[in-house]
């Protein structure tokens, strides 16, 4: 059993300032399936208070002020992180905080536009400093590769391009599944161990992190959010099933049927295909 506070510990704040750094956002969407965004600006402002800062547009923008519900996760160059739980409760278009993030060079030097938006959520839960356990992932990484190809979907369509396809494939890339549990909150795993069997299908030993993997429900509606080091990214959702055992364990799997580009400066749905509408009206 893993130890949940109500609070920050004092000295891991300052780890969750610096801008370089992976910090996750789950949110819920209207439908009640989750959603991952990369927001680097998340951080502590007190020990039960998150702020991030807002600088594009998203879909995780809109789905807090419907859903406030929220599940997070910081982790910094060293591999250490941090997850847990926090509720959305309002934004500021001014004031100290506003001003801090648009004077850190991230953000005032940005290529878009600098923090127009601060987002303020109380904490509900987090787990302490975790270390990122790289002997299980390089073993459960290694046992994937090894086994993806026997759990092919063979549906036969393409949904991931070849270019989503390889970025789940890189075995340096960061990947992160999220779920909605059963107090109706997201909560992040990290599977860095996840491939893509096909275009259709993701895969995953369970030899890292098993017993919260064990902890999704089958035929539930997942997201998984894959990141690349040089910050380039795509999420996608499907549905979690669990494969025949192989190698002693049994593998997890995502049968994919939403893909999401979440990168700036223009994000939007990828698969399936939305239909194009005539531009009727013109704003001058």
């Amino acid at each position: 059993m893993r130890k949940i506070l109500r609070e920050f510990e004092p000295g891991d704040m300052k780890e969750f300032e610096p801008e370089v750094k992976v910090g996750l956002l789950a949110t819920i969407n209207p439908e009640g399936l989750p959603h991952v965004t990369l927001i680097t600006a998340l951080q502590a402002r007190t020990p039960a208070e998150l702020i991030w800062g807002q600088f594009t547009e998203g879909l995780s923008k809109k789905n807090v002020k419907t859903n406030p519900n929220t599940g997070f996760l910081i982790m910094t160059l060293k591999r250490d992180l941090w997850r847990g739980k926090a509720r959305w409760t309002h934004e500021e278009k001014e004031g100290k905080e506003y001003e801090m993030f648009n004077k850190k060079p991230m953000f005032r030097y940005n290529a878009y536009t600098g923090i127009h938006t601060v987002h303020y959520m109380d904490l509900v839960e987090t787990y302490g400093r975790e270390k990122l356990p790289l002997g299980s992932v390089i073993l459960a990484s290694l046992a994937t590769r090894a086994i993806k190809a026997t759990l092919a979907s063979k549906r036969g369509d393409t949904i991931l391009k070849p270019w989503a396809e390889g970025l789940f494939n890189r075995l340096n890339a960061l990947k992160f599944l999220s779920y909605v549990d059963d107090d109706g909150f997201p909560c992040i795993i990290p599977i860095l161990q996840c491939q893509a069997a096909d275009s259709t299908r993701l895969v995953f030993s369970s030899l890292a992190y098993s017993q919260e993997l064990s902890r999704v429900p089958e035929g539930s509606k997942v997201a998984v959010f894959a990141l690349s080091l040089d910050m380039e990214d795509v999420l996608v959702r499907g549905t979690y099933r669990k494969g025949g055992k192989r190698m002693g364990v049994t593998p997890g799997m995502v049968d994919i049927d939403w893909v999401y580009n979440s990168m700036p400066p223009k994000q939007g749905q990828v698969y399936p295909m939305e239909e194009l509408r005539p531009v009727r009206e013109f704003r001058v």
